[in-house]
């Protein structure tokens, strides 16, 4: 990094965000997860939670001069129903059900900020899920995996093998988009790919 390079704040706990800024080469001089309220409002979309999300996420992070903080934001969306992160088990198999054998959309926003000025963008890619058996599920939930995940699962993960197809980003579904990620950066004078 360059002396006149800013310094890339993670404004995220997720462990999957910080391994896909390794593909772009990208690590965080520091880590610095917001404390906000993720409660939807009324009658909000799934489109416009994350975006809200995203945008009061790097609000919340504290930044200095020659800071670029960014934060992102995942929800999976049935219809207009928001499916945030299962609080247990029993929760994350009602999420199940309700996916199995349907198309649902993973919607991420992303958000950099850097010294008063904001970028944003969102992406939305449509997943399949095949129809899933009561094995399934209960394997599934065995594993543990749905934990801390919206829709109660990880595309990363063991549940892939029971999504047959996805239409666009497979990095936004994991949490967050890389080509539009490395955009919004360079946008805010990161130097992605050196």
């Amino acid at each position: 990094m360059t002396p006149s390079s800013p310094r890339l704040i993670l404004g995220s706990a997720s462990p999957r965000r910080l391994e896909l800024l390794a593909q772009l080469g990208l690590t965080p001089a520091d880590i610095r997860p917001p404390e906000i309220d993720e409660t939807p409002a009324r009658a909000e979309t799934p489109r416009d939670y994350v975006r809200r999300m995203a945008r009061e996420k790097a609000a919340a992070v504290p930044v200095g001069a020659g800071e670029v903080v960014l934060c992102a934001d995942t929800t999976v969306a049935l219809g207009r129903r928001i499916m945030g992160k299962p609080e247990d088990a029993a929760e994350a198999e009602a999420f199940l059900r309700l996916l199995s054998g349907r198309r649902h959309r993973v919607i991420t926003a992303v958000a950099v900020a850097r010294e008063g000025r904001l970028w944003e963008r969102d992406v939305v890619t449509t997943v399949a899920v095949k129809r899933l058996s009561d094995v399934e599920i209960r394997g599934y939930l065995a594993t543990d995996d749905w934990r801390g995940k919206a829709g109660a699962y990880g595309i990363q993960g063991p549940f892939g093998a029971l999504c047959p197809w996805i239409q666009g980003s497979f990095s936004a579904v994991v949490g967050l988009p890389l080509a539009e990620t490395a955009q919004l950066l360079q946008a805010a004078g990161l130097e992605v790919w050196r």
